[in-house]
């Protein structure tokens, strides 16, 4: 009888077989589907929030205020902007998907008229996002900008958002 059809082979080498298959399967998952979530680089990260610091601190000191408002049907992003600043004349607005990385964009806004911005979505926007507001027009620029705001909208419920410093959210100690 051939060695394909003794009992014995496939009773010990068929769950290996099974198991290298599976092995294989599980692996090209892991490797197509991975986490954005996830941060690669963990020290870099926490040496960049003491610059996220400054420029929170920075923006709470010219108590900077931004109203953003989405128009869903033309795929546009107004802003509003008060403070004690003059205004330059392009903004930036980062848009940060808490799931996907590939959906993130930056929206470059341009002056309309005194502290009023407006700029063009790339793609369509839904659901949840964090955004961050800078006075650069270079997007590898984000970090050395001289002030930050922060904040958060989930577009399932409304189309309106304040982005303000973290340091003028806190409560009062």
């Amino acid at each position: 009888m051939p060695w394909y059809r003794q009992f014995w082979f496939w009773f010990i080498f068929g769950p290996l077989i099974f198991i290298i298959v599976l092995c294989c399967f599980t692996v090209s998952i892991a490797f197509n589907y991975a986490d954005d979530v996830v941060t690669d680089n963990y020290y870099k990260s926490g040496v960049m929030i003491n610059q996220t610091f400054k420029q929170d601190e920075a923006a709470a000191a010219l108590h900077l205020v931004a109203q953003v408002k989405f128009d869903q049907t033309t795929g546009e992003v107004i802003v509003a902007l008060s403070g004690d600043h003059s205004f330059p004349k392009n903004l930036l607005l980062f848009l940060d998907n808490p799931v996907k990385l590939k959906k993130d964009q930056s929206v470059l806004l341009t002056e309309v008229s005194a502290g009023q911005y407006r700029g063009e979505l790339h793609s369509p926007v839904e659901y949840s996002w964090y955004i961050a507001l800078v006075p650069e027009s270079d997007v590898s620029k984000r970090k050395q900008a001289p002030w930050l705001l922060t904040g958060e909208i989930n577009l399932a419920k409304t189309t309106e958002t304040t982005l303000q410093s973290r340091a003028n959210s806190k409560p009062a100690e």
